[in-house]
């Protein structure tokens, strides 16, 4: 069964560039990342640059696209049924979002799903039944929450394949920060293959 869509992370991109270095068919790398091929086929051609496929440039040019992107979308009837059929599918707000903007369409913010979820609360309804964390606040940004790596994972939350080494496209990421923190260095190590970035 393929995972509901989400917005591929830039982690995701670096493992399909591994994949590609490495000879791999778009079938094989689906196949892996448990993705449909027309998945990688669309993420190969909409984030191409003039030397290829290169993650940190797919994951840019996918970031505008994304900020490039309408912000006022009205709740129509038509959206309305969408989020109501893939919240029946226990999909995030953020990841209904994400397949809206892959599929061309126009898509509402997260916040405005959870708006529309607590409204159909208050009013009887059980759309909030199908969030996976039953107690939600107001997304929103707060003084708190700056520095903060939004979905972060615990390295002992990592699936065991990763400690077996016998895939590509499995990344470490490391970072040094400069003296009075006027400079960063990132570091990625591929598991396997040892490529660096």
């Amino acid at each position: 069964m393929k995972k509901p869509y989400t917005h591929r992370a830039q982690e995701e991109r670096y493992q399909i560039y591994a994949y590609k270095i490495a000879g791999s068919t778009n079938a094989l790398i689906a196949q892996e990342l448990d993705r449909d091929v027309s998945t990688i086929k669309r993420e190969l051609s909409r984030n191409r640059g003039l030397r290829g496929y290169r993650p940190q440039q797919a994951h840019c040019l996918a970031q505008n696209r994304h900020q490039n992107k309408p912000k006022l979308i009205k709740m129509t009837q038509q959206m309305i049924a969408r989020i109501t059929t893939d919240l029946a599918q226990q999909w995030s707000p953020e990841q209904i979002q994400g397949r809206l903007l892959d599929d061309g369409l126009d898509a509402v913010c997260p916040n405005s799903i959870y708006y529309f979820i607590q409204k159909d609360k208050a009013n009887g309804g059980g759309l909030y039944k199908n969030l996976r964390h039953k107690k939600y606040k107001r997304r929103a940004g707060s003084p708190g929450a700056r520095g903060q790596i939004c979905n972060r994972v615990s390295i002992e939350e990592r699936p065991a394949i990763v400690d077996k080494k016998e895939r590509i496209g499995d990344w470490e990421a490391d970072t040094v920060i400069g003296k009075g923190h006027k400079g960063v260095l990132v570091t990625l190590s591929e598991r396997v293959s040892k490529l660096n970035q």
